[in-house]
């Protein structure tokens, strides 16, 4: 139980910060010594109301006109997600989306740094829509969702508002199917309600340290979580 407390704790103070990369820091910790169905459908309840935690304190931010097509590109992505799981080698695709987020994250930094701001390709945005909405559904990982949102928001407040946003969907959509198929335990469900405390620490600790950093400072820190991200997913499936 140890390990999932610190899973916990480091996750939900990542996501009070930056808004997302929380399903990669809890699946990296405990994935040395559990299996990955024991692992998501936890943090999918504890993540659930962090999203919506989130989305109402930034709702000011909330752009509609961002949240609903992705929404609905998450949730498309999750329904092929199952026949496409069962006969694709995931871990090959995960290395190459990996490789993608490095990149876009490198672009990102390098942008900030530019004195004059980029006007963006409606092209590479529809394609990194596209791309992060499948890769949220299929594995449940919003890390190229987090550079897309990043591209369209203009601060720290929108990006984490708009961001939780399509999370509840995604979340909400996928509670569902954990539970039509079996996924979701009342074992795994009691383990969440244990560590819904050691959650809220972590978030508001989160939370707390967003606000006090310089906007810049944070915005960068969300870059260098896309990376890491990215990292992780490569390394994890070599």
């Amino acid at each position: 139980m140890f390990w999932w407390i610190v899973a916990t704790l480091c996750a939900f103070f990542v996501k009070g910060l930056c808004g997302f990369a929380n399903t990669l820091v809890f699946t990296t910790i405990l994935s040395f010594g559990n299996n990955n169905i024991n692992i998501s459908p936890v943090e999918l309840i504890l993540g659930y109301p962090t999203n919506l935690i989130m989305a109402c304190k930034e709702r000011k931010s909330i752009r509609w006109s961002v949240c609903i097509p992705l929404a609905a590109l998450v949730i498309a992505g999750s329904i092929p997600g199952v026949l496409f799981l069962k006969n694709a080698d995931t871990g090959v695709i995960k290395m190459i989306f990996g490789a993608v987020i490095i990149l876009i994250g490198l672009e990102m930094l390098l942008r900030e740094y530019q004195q004059k701001e980029r006007r963006q390709s409606k092209v590479v945005l529809a394609v990194l829509g596209v791309l992060s909405g499948l890769l949220c559904g299929l594995y449940g990982i919003g890390a190229l969702l987090g550079a897309y949102v990043s591209r369209v928001t203009e601060d720290t407040s929108s990006f984490k508002a708009n961001i939780c946003v399509v999370f509840l969907a995604e979340n909400t959509f996928r509670i569902v199917l954990y539970g039509l198929w079996g996924i979701l335990t009342i074992g795994q469900l009691r383990q969440a309600v244990i560590l819904v405390p050691v959650m809220l620490i972590g978030l508001f600790l989160g939370m707390l340290s967003g606000k006090i950093l310089n906007e810049r400072i944070v915005k960068k820190l969300v870059i260098v979580m896309l990376m890491v991200s990215g990292a992780a997913l490569m390394v994890n499936n070599l």
